[in-house]
This record gives C-alpha cells, structure tokens and sequence, in this order.
C-alpha cells in the first residue's frame, strides 16, 4: 500500500479559520485531482518514459505518469540524499517566498504552513515519492550524458542496458552547485567567506555581513542574516531587480498579466508598488527606462525594507572592485545608470561576506544536437518545452529563465499530461512545422518585449500557451478534462483505440497500443 499523506485525513495546522479552511482546500485538491498510486511492484504499460533528475519536477512528473498507469525510470545524477534537487542544497533557514497555495506541485501535496521551510518541503518530496513507489522506479548515481533514438525510435538513455523508452522528460531544473565567482583580493579579507548555500552552522551574530547579489539568493542570505543576529547587513547588488511583497493576493495580481511582457499598463502595478510598497525608499526601485516589471523575476522579500528602516541593513547599487583586508571597495552607482559606469568609489566595511551569487544552471547537453538549431534552440521551443525536432522530450522546468509565477506549481503535470496525451495518441501530436509556426506567432506577439519572447513569461501566459494547444487541434478535445486536470484517461483512450481500428481497417497506418 502506498504511504499516507501528511496526517491522516485533514493535514494539522496551526488551529485558525484561515489556515483551516486552507486545510480544506487542500484535502479537497487531493481528493478530486490525485491519480491512484499504483499497488506495489506493479506491472504498468507503455509509453514507458525516462525522467531525468529526481528534484522537485522529477519527482512529481514521474508521479503523474504511474498514477495514470504509465511506466517510469527516473535517473539521478547523484545518491539518494539529493533527492528534492535543489531543496537539498540550500541551509535549513529557507523556505518559500512565495505563499505555498503558489507552490502546489502536485494534488497530494499538503502544506502546514503558509510559508514553509526547506526541512518541510523536501519532506512533501519525499512522501510523493514513496506514496507513488518510486524507489522502485529510480536510479541513483546515474548521471545521464547521452539521449539518443534507435531505429524504432525508442529513446536509450546512456546505453540499452537501461532500457528502450517512448519519450523522455528531463528534469534537471534551472539551479545546479552553487556558483562561486572569484573576487579579487578575497585572499586577502581577514573575515568570513560563505556562498549563501553554505550557511547551515555559521552565525553572524554581531557580525557586519556583507552579501553580494541582489537576487533570490540574497533573499537566502537575509534569512540567514535575520535567524543570527548580525549587527549590520550591506547588499551589494550590481543590478537593479524589482522587489515585491511577499504577499499572495499581490503576487497573483501581478501574474495575470497574460501578454507577458511590458505593456502600456505596465506603470500601473508600477506605480501602486512604488506607492505603498518602496514608499519613501523609491529610489531603490529599478528605473523603468532601463528595466521594467515585466522582464525579469522580481525578489520576493517584505524583510529587507524594514531591515532598511530598522537601521539594521541598506541596500547599495554598484560595481564590486574587489576585497580588502577589512571590506570591498565598491563603485555606487546612480539610479538608470548600467553596469560599470561612472559612479563614486568607497570601502564598504564588513568582517563577514556571503556570496549571494546563484547557482550554475544544468546543462541540457545530453539531448540530441538537432534540438539546439537555432533558431529554435531553448528557451525557443514549443510551450517552452517541447523540441520541434522531437515531440516525445518535454524539458519539464528546464528551460525556464525569468517569469513571474512560480516554477513548483500545477504546471508540472500539466506538461507530463500533454506529452502523454503526444505520444499515446497520433491524432493529437504537434508535427514540426506546425510547432515551430507557433514558436514564430509568438516572437511576433512579442516582437516589442525588451526581452526575447521566451526569456520572460507570466502564469496566466503560460495557462494560455496550454489552452491554445488543446483548442487549436479538434482531435486533442477530448483530453481537455486530462490534460488540465487529470480527469478522465480511460475515456480518451478508447476513443484513441477506436480510431487506430478505424485508421487501420482503412489501411492508413497502424500503431500499437498497449
């Protein structure tokens, strides 16, 4: 029998009426859009798929495909440990930025808290992963460095001993091992050195820290910073980035701009965030002749602007010179002006310097070279995801650059649905001309972003991109209730059998169906 949720029943939580009617919520997500977990060691059909990489997506994808009774085997680079992906790499200090109602990557999912920390979301992980028996299913210690067809055009990963599949979801995320730049003179600072991943068991009580970066790792930084106690916190941010509440209404809001790019609406939610967000701090806000809301993922932080008003942190716009003894000489800059320009240099001092400096992003190398032809090579590809040249791989999350949304959500399945529906039913597929037609519609949708068509992108963009391919082809109707929520495979599936029987008593072509 598979393992059971979170608490039996309804998930426990903090006893208040928000939080229980979030519970609810939850149970009743569960309940109506969960597939069945098959019994143990069970025998599924095809298509068999490759998952590669056993985080977050890995994980969840691979979990909708045998609850709907399709075999999987997930190949994980490293040991066991890693299972959760990058949620394994940051300190026990992080959690979510976003509200978790954001963070839904799968039905049975149950949150005990709004805002969860690491610890409890690589516990959600790992239950998923049980409940659905993927230990069976998964193969640790296996880095994958080739992806190719044979002649049937079954996909071998590495080699045939592990086996043949019918299409492969890769699932390596967008954040890998911590990026560690070198500074110079950082051999010479008499103080700490720590990338914000490396946190766990360090204290900065009393300290003067000093974090580098103005993005989501410095948010990682500045929980770090705020459980510890230091006695000053400098960000030192070479870029401007737009910083909006950590607040679930706001965020929502703001992802339903459905063209995904600025607009000449775009000074309104601008403006309001200025307002009565920055407010008398305005000036930390990007200027929006060089960068506007819409063209990159904002930080998620309500903690820094009081930090700023507390005294305790200031947040500094320039140009790392290097490191000293006892601090970085820094080169602030003005407001609008770019990266290393003209501005006034002066040491900032520090005894503790955290490099909030991101993480490499994982290589797609082990995919055939056609799906890199420009120009249709990532993020350049059908719904992001799919490569023209190749419909059965789906690059689940991996192809993701900025957005505002959220990378853990409902997504997740829908993509493994629609590349179960491509490859179990012929009708439905997308041929590659018509795919790469759609990859220039929207360059030209887009064609006046200040970013590439799909170098940005919002949720309900991105709910959109989903309706049109299944509106679009008459023959992919039938998996609208499947595809979007994971209702009703058995009936499209002998509708599917039913024209196979069709097509091949009329001599079309015949395909085979287990």
């Amino acid at each position: 029998m598979s393992e059971p949720s979170v608490g039996a029943g309804l998930p426990t939580m903090e006893f208040h009426p928000i939080f229980y009617l979030y519970s609810i919520l939850q149970w009743i997500l569960d309940k109506l859009f969960s597939p069945t977990p098959p019994p143990p060691h069970a025998r599924l059909h095809r298509p068999r798929i490759a998952i590669i990489g056993a985080g977050l997506t890995g994980v969840s994808s691979a979990s909708h495909c045998v609850g709907h009774g399709f075999d999987v085997t997930i190949f994980e680079a490293d040991d066991e440990k890693s299972l959760g992906g990058i949620w394994t790499k940051v300190n026990n200090t992080s959690g979510l930025q976003i509200h978790s109602i954001m963070y839904r990557f799968h039905p049975s999912v149950k949150w005990s808290s709004g805002y969860p920390d690491r610890q409890q979301i690589v516990s959600q992980i790992t239950q998923l992963w049980k409940r659905y028996g993927l230990q069976e299913r998964t193969k640790f210690n296996t880095k994958v460095t080739s992806v190719r067809q044979d002649k049937q055009g079954r996909w071998i990963i590495n080699d045939p001993s592990n086996g043949r599949f019918d299409g492969v979801m890769a699932a390596v995320g967008s954040c890998g091992n911590p990026k560690i730049p070198y500074i110079q003179g950082q051999e010479d600072f008499k103080g700490e050195i720590y990338h914000s991943s490396k946190l766990d068991g360090k204290t900065a009580r009393g300290k003067k820290v000093l974090i580098i970066g103005g993005g989501a790792s410095a948010v990682e930084a500045l929980e770090f910073v705020v459980h510890t106690g230091a006695k000053s916190t400098s960000v030192l941010a070479r870029s401007d980035k737009w910083i909006i509440p950590r607040n679930a209404f706001v965020d929502t809001l703001l992802a339903f701009n459905i063209f995904g790019q600025e607009t000449v609406f775009s000074w309104i939610p601008e403006s309001l965030l200025r307002i009565f967000f920055y407010r008398d701090l305005d000036d930390l806000a990007p200027s929006t002749r060089t960068k506007g809301l819409f063209t990159e993922t904002p930080m998620v932080n309500s903690d820094i602007f009081y930090q700023i008003h507390e005294g305790k942190a200031e947040w500094l716009r320039g140009d790392i010179q290097g490191l000293t003894e006892n601090g970085i000489r820094f080169n602030h800059r003005a407001k609008g002006v770019p990266k290393g320009g003209p501005g006034r240099e002066d040491m900032v001092q520090g005894d503790m310097v955290i490099m909030a400096t991101g993480y490499q992003r994982p290589s797609l190398a082990f995919l055939p070279d056609e799906v890199f032809q420009k120009p249709y090579q990532p993020p350049n590809w059908y719904l992001q995801v799919f490569p023209p040249e190749h419909m059965s791989i789906c690059a689940n999350n991996c192809t993701y650059v900025n957005a505002i949304g959220t990378v853990g959500n409902y997504h997740i399945g829908i993509y493994t649905r629609l590349l179960l529906m491509f490859l179990v039913d012929p009708l439905a597929r997308p041929q590659e001309y018509w795919m790469k037609r759609w990859i220039d519609m929207t360059k030209t949708i887009k064609s006046f972003a200040p970013t590439g068509a799909f170098d940005f992108f919002t949720y309900s963009e991105l709910i959109y991109w989903f309706a049109f391919c299944v509106v679009i082809n008459p023959f992919r109707w039938k998996w609208a209730l499947f595809v979007f929520f994971g209702i009703g495979s058995v009936l499209p599936l002998n509708v599917v059998k039913g024209e196979d029987r069709l097509r091949n008593g009329l001599g079309m072509w015949k395909r085979y169906h287990e």
